[in-house]
């Protein structure tokens, strides 16, 4: 009796967090005994590329559950950053090993006076299956345009890497849904969202 109590009572903070809809930093699951690995492409990202390598680099620095890293040929990829002339847009997440996304990193932000990294960060961000707050400070990542030009924060904060680790906890098969939803970012204007 008292082992069930136990179970139940260790059970009732898990059920409160999830349907509380409030994300805390504190709930973030550790490393799981198999970590997710994501391998991407950036060949196709020209002057990109910089910006990739530390977007990459801060997501890897926030997360437990999940690792990014360069593919060992472009086409074993699990998605690819593009350079575009047109507006970011990124195939939205959680995208898993042997997924097929794409992030699109649109010179029409930077044109606009955004920071690269912070694009591509952002970005990387909807990937691993965060959706924008366009209304959030410049410390929220996925804030994107909404804090203006002058924010160059690049960096996940606890709750969006506790988010993504929720998002990637205990799981290493391939996930495909029926069709993909793509985030276009526009940054200067309002949010378009497109599925196919």
């Amino acid at each position: 009796m008292i082992k069930r109590i136990v179970a139940v009572a260790a059970l009732i903070p898990a059920m409160l967090g999830a349907t509380s809809g409030v994300a805390s930093a504190q709930s973030a699951p550790k490393a799981t005994a198999a970590v997710v690995t994501l391998t991407y492409d950036a060949s196709q990202a020209g002057q990109w590329a910089a910006a990739i390598t530390q977007g990459v680099q801060n997501w890897n620095s926030a997360l437990h559950n999940v690792h990014l890293q360069p593919a060992s040929s472009p086409g074993s990829a699990d998605y690819v950053y593009k350079a575009t002339s047109g507006w970011p847009q990124t195939t939205l997440g959680p995208i898993f090993p042997g997924g097929r996304g794409q992030v699109q990193l649109g010179q029409e932000a930077v044109t606009e006076g955004y920071d690269k990294t912070r694009i591509a960060a952002h970005e990387t961000g909807h990937i691993l299956g965060l959706l924008d707050h366009y209304s959030g400070p410049c410390s929220e990542l996925m804030s994107g345009h909404g804090p203006g030009t002058a924010c160059t924060s690049a960096k996940p904060n606890a709750t969006e890497a506790a988010q993504v680790d929720r998002n990637y906890a205990g799981r290493t098969a391939a996930a495909r849904p029926a069709h993909h939803q793509i985030v276009i970012d526009i940054w200067s204007g309002p949010v378009l969202t497109r599925s196919h």
